[in-house]
């Protein structure tokens, strides 16, 4: 289990984090969400000990990551593929984290097979992979010790449709098989069909958290019909507020408050359902809208 208790950090007077509150429970995946600049890897550096937080405490099984006696074999980090060593080989950035961890040899190959790295590839050296290749390597890294934790940021980065799909699966399974699993990403469609609970931060503090399922069932009600003029209407008369969408409008209700301001209106409906679909995306543009660098209108 990971636990998050008022962790802050300041540069100066600039506060980058702010009393970041959460936990991360085993057999989860939880998605850590954010736009640039709000905090999430400065948060994520913090719980792994590589920077030192001005407030709160971050442990990872009830101890700090800096008591953890080698750490490596409890949690997997990943937090920048691109800072591995350019001129060593793959099978040299493997080996060196082995020996320092004290592994036996043969699970550097294990490790290669797993992320889908050939042996060819494995004697390339790092600075001539993609990014795409350094993301499967550090991937590789972070669970060459047989970890029970992993913090992942962006590990999808680089990866193609197959890569990406490689790694929900990973991730599932091993949560699936008791692990706990942060990951930080911006690929919203993704952390949408693998995680299980959700921290949303923005401007250094939380600005959401919980289960996928609570978070977003509020994203609202998609209802289209063959008079739109005649159904927005409607949905102002019944003071529902509404905004457009590729289909018609996504109403800030439930379907029964919808579909009775319809009824009432005489508006033939086509369509009344929960909207779906960009749920996650709608809610993140919502919390961190005081965050985000161009406007957004819907």
């Amino acid at each position: 289990m990971i636990e998050v208790s008022g962790l802050s950090k300041n540069y100066g007077k600039h506060r980058a984090v702010d009393n970041v509150s959460f936990t991360v429970e085993p057999g989860r995946v939880t998605g850590f969400l954010g736009p640039n600049g709000a905090g999430k890897s400065t948060t994520l550096r913090m719980m792994c000990g590589l920077t030192r937080p001005s407030g709160g405490r971050a442990t990872i099984g009830g101890r700090r990551y800096s008591d953890i006696p080698n750490p490596g074999t409890q949690i997997g980090v990943l937090l920048d593929a691109s800072a591995q060593h350019s001129g060593r080989t793959g099978r040299e950035v493997l080996t060196l984290s082995a020996m320092v961890m004290g592994l036996d040899r043969r699970r550097v190959d294990q490790m290669f097979e797993l992320v889908g790295l050939t042996q060819a590839e494995a004697m390339r050296r790092v600075g001539n992979y993609s990014l795409g290749m350094r993301q499967r390597l550090g991937i590789a890294n972070a669970l060459l010790g047989d970890p029970s934790v992993l913090i992942l940021d962006e590990p999808a980065n680089g990866l193609d449709p197959a890569g990406i799909h490689w790694m929900r699966t990973l991730l599932r399974d091993f949560a699936d098989r008791g692990g706990t699993a942060l990951l930080s990403s911006h690929l919203l469609r993704e952390v949408e069909i693998i995680a299980d609970e959700l921290v949303v931060i923005g401007r250094g503090q939380i600005a959401a958290q919980g289960s996928k399922s609570e978070l977003l069932t509020g994203s609202g009600t998609l209802v289209t019909g063959p008079e739109l003029e005649s159904l927005a209407t409607a949905l102002k008369t019944a003071n529902l507020s509404y905004r457009t969408d590729d289909h018609g409008f996504i109403v800030d209700a439930q379907p029964l408050a919808v579909g009775t301001a319809a009824a009432a209106a005489g508006v033939v409906l086509s369509e009344l359902r929960q909207a779906d679909g960009a749920g996650l995306e709608e809610m993140f543009l919502q919390l961190t809208a005081d965050d985000a660098r161009d406007e957004v209108s819907v």
